[in-house]
């Protein structure tokens, strides 16, 4: 008589050198000043000075702000003379701050 062992289903996992740098960008995120830059870039492109003052910093912190964001591929820079809009290049970011604002509660400006 044959003995029947149950089929155990692996999950289907992410790699863990994909999660690794899934987890550096979410890093990136978890800063109250870069949350709202990205919640102002969702609606439209900014200068870092427009992005700074929205946060009350100085526009040299939110240049490095930017950068951190930009280096993980979430947000792309345009040149328009001597001022630079910042735009979102990384779609899934909508979803994120989605989330983000049903938890925390959403927007109050």
């Amino acid at each position: 008589m044959a003995v029947k062992t149950k089929s155990v289903r692996r999950p289907k996992l992410t790699p863990l050198e994909a999660l690794a740098q899934a987890a550096e960008c979410l890093k990136t995120l978890a800063h109250p000043h870069r949350l709202r830059m990205i919640q102002m870039l969702l609606q439209g492109r900014y200068t870092v000075g427009q992005l700074a003052e929205a946060c009350e910093i100085p526009s040299h912190m939110a240049s490095e702000h930017l950068r951190l964001m930009q280096r993980c591929g979430f947000l792309t820079s345009e040149k328009d003379g001597r001022r630079a809009y910042y735009q979102i290049a990384e779609t899934h970011l909508a979803e994120i701050m989605a989330c983000v604002e049903a938890r925390f509660g959403g927007r109050s400006e």
